[in-house]
């Protein structure tokens, strides 16, 4: 008896529908939902084209949602630790030392501490 498995095991995941996982098709029939309604609610003020420039950027989120996936985390994870990351950061400032082991002058943290090892040797 042979049963196969698959060579990595971390990475599979189960099809529901077409190929698709739940969380795949979920956010695909909620991003053709939300997109035709767009479509649909705005077509006959605008026209179809430009209904359709309108929809894409709406849509586009909800459906990286459900497929896109790096490093294990899903799009919406990413996106919140480059925006932390971007805007949510304190700057570090640099702040002059003065050193007792070097005669005085002035040096940043990392240069003090290695100073005194420097000597001793």
């Amino acid at each position: 008896m042979v049963i196969e498995v698959n060579k990595d095991i971390d990475r599979y995941k189960e099809s529901v529908v077409m190929g698709l996982t739940a969380r795949q098709l979920i956010f695909s029939v909620a991003s053709v939902v939300i997109g035709g309604g767009i479509v649909l609610l705005v077509y006959p003020y605008v026209g179809l084209t430009v209904s359709a420039y309108i929809a894409i950027p709406v849509v586009a989120p909800i459906a990286l949602n459900g497929f896109y996936s790096y490093n294990g985390m899903t799009f919406m994870q990413m996106m919140k630790k480059k925006l932390h990351f971007a805007f949510g950061n304190k700057p570090i400032t640099y702040l002059p030392y003065l050193c007792c082991f070097c005669n005085g002058r002035h040096h940043s943290l990392v240069q003090v501490y290695e100073a005194p090892a420097l000597q001793r040797q």
